[in-house]
């Protein structure tokens, strides 16, 4: 098919001729397949964080599996790394992201050692609560170890109180979810200022977060470098 019924369409087939067939990837298609209106929550939160860090020069995601959400912050900032550590993401993410030329993607485990670049910001969705509780420090010492000394950082985590709604594959590697108290108490420990955002379904606010299904952590202004 070379044309469509209404032209102003053309455009569509061109830009599909010249850059292929638009992707998802290893878990976004997977979500796409079975869940799909999760798709809507998990966009949501990278609006959040695009908004958030609009303007930022260097900006580092931890934990970026296929590079599916990062595509809308990518197109707010000047440049992103999406980090993961487990190089078939990696791969993935590398394969299928080719939008844009202001991204790029590494393989690195954070619980390691901080990267050696500096980041004017970072942000982290679904990543917290994957790591245990021994292990959360040094977490977020390392992240802090990559951001510049004014960096700010974003994480964003399923509530504790969401647990009693969760499947049984979610609760394997959900070892660590808090409450919006409990967020806000660890990331005091390292930011002077944290702003703790409610989220339900796709929908962001400031409600009562016992409540709240999704947990956003704004942080700026470490106590430490």
């Amino acid at each position: 098919m070379t044309s469509t019924k209404e032209t102003q369409y053309n455009d569509l087939l061109d830009d599909n001729q010249l850059n292929g067939e638009v992707k998802l990837g290893l878990t976004s298609g997977h979500t796409y397949r079975h869940d799909p209106r999760r798709l809507t929550f998990l966009l949501s939160r990278y609006k959040f964080v695009s908004k958030m860090l609009d303007g930022y020069a260097n900006v580092l995601e931890v934990g970026c599996g296929d590079g599916f959400g990062g595509t809308l912050v990518a197109d707010t900032v000047e440049h992103l790394v999406g980090m993961d550590f487990d190089p078939l993401f990696i791969e993935n993410a590398t394969n299928l992201r080719t939008e844009s030329d202001n991204r790029s993607f590494i393989v690195h485990d954070i619980l390691e050692a901080p990267l050696k670049n500096r980041f004017d910001a970072a942000y982290s969705l679904d990543v917290l609560e994957h790591i245990s509780k021994e292990e959360e420090s040094l977490f977020m010492e390392n992240i802090l170890g990559s951001l510049d000394d004014n960096g700010t950082l974003i994480i964003g985590m399923p509530s504790l109180e969401s647990q009693d709604y969760a499947s049984i594959q979610s609760k394997i590697g959900h070892i660590n979810c808090k409450s919006g108290d409990e967020l806000k108490t660890f990331c005091k420990n390292y930011f002077h200022n944290v702003f703790i955002f409610s989220m339900n379904d796709e929908v962001v606010h400031t409600g009562f977060t016992p409540m709240a299904h999704y947990l956003l952590a704004l942080c700026t202004n470490p106590t430490k470098g």
